[in-house]
């Protein structure tokens, strides 16, 4: 779904989202209440730039509206890979990225994710899965990283991490092994403006990734280790 459809089935015609080259930007009034976007568009590779502009407006709203809901549209096909922006520091501006938005949960804001489209690599890792809660369209896309890079970065054969991925999700793209795992929390479906209405009254006050990763059969160890850690601490 383009960003613009998306948009009016949440906020109507008039909802006021801009667009400035890849990035999406508005403050928009949802059941009475001002809510702020901020999103990507045209599977945005995220480089320095758009990560500053997009951390630059997370802070813009702790500023100026205190306590405001976020919701984060993502589409992106991961960071920038340009020999520029590894010069300029693109790993320092997407953890700024995303220290901003946990700033921003911090400082009590709910801050949703949503992918609409595509989410792959460090672009999804600092936006939706720093958020709250990350949800997504059932057409969605969401990887880290195809097969074939696996198989290189891990040096197992890719046959076999084919055959992992037919029985473990974390091994397997797709927004269906996300909500596995509990990365993405839930997809939505039919009434959107709905489904934004019940992800903003469902915001966690923790992070239950883990656990709902565990729930769901995704990632059966992640909670436990978890809790291990911080017991013994």
């Amino acid at each position: 779904m383009d960003w613009q459809t998306l948009a009016t089935r949440l906020f109507g015609a008039d909802h006021g989202i801009t667009r400035n080259g890849d990035f999406l930007r508005g403050d928009v009034e949802f059941d009475g209440e001002p809510l702020t976007v901020i999103g990507t568009t045209d599977h945005a590779p995220i480089g320095v730039q758009l990560a500053l502009v997009q951390a630059r407006a997370v802070l813009d709203t702790l500023a100026r509206h205190p306590g405001r809901a976020i919701l984060l549209l993502i589409d992106t096909q991961g960071q920038q890979l340009r020999r520029r922006d590894e010069l300029l520091g693109i790993n320092r501006a997407m953890a700024h990225l995303g220290m901003c938005i946990d700033l921003a949960r911090r400082r009590g804001h709910r801050v949703i994710g949503l992918v609409y489209d595509q989410a792959l690599s460090g672009g999804f890792i600092t936006s939706g899965l720093i958020a709250d809660a990350c949800d997504a369209l059932p057409e969605a896309e969401i990887r880290v990283m195809r097969l074939p890079a696996m198989a290189r970065v891990t040096k197992l054969p890719e046959a076999l991490l084919a055959e992992l991925s037919e029985s473990n999700p974390v091994f397997a793209p797709g927004v269906g092994n996300y909500v596995a795992m509990g990365g993405v929390r839930r997809l939505w479906q039919g009434d959107l403006a709905q489904a934004l209405r019940e992800a903003l009254a469902d915001a966690p006050t923790n992070d239950r990734r883990a656990e709902d990763g565990a729930a769901r059969g995704g990632r059966r160890l992640a909670a436990s280790v978890v809790q291990r850690v911080l017991d013994a601490a």
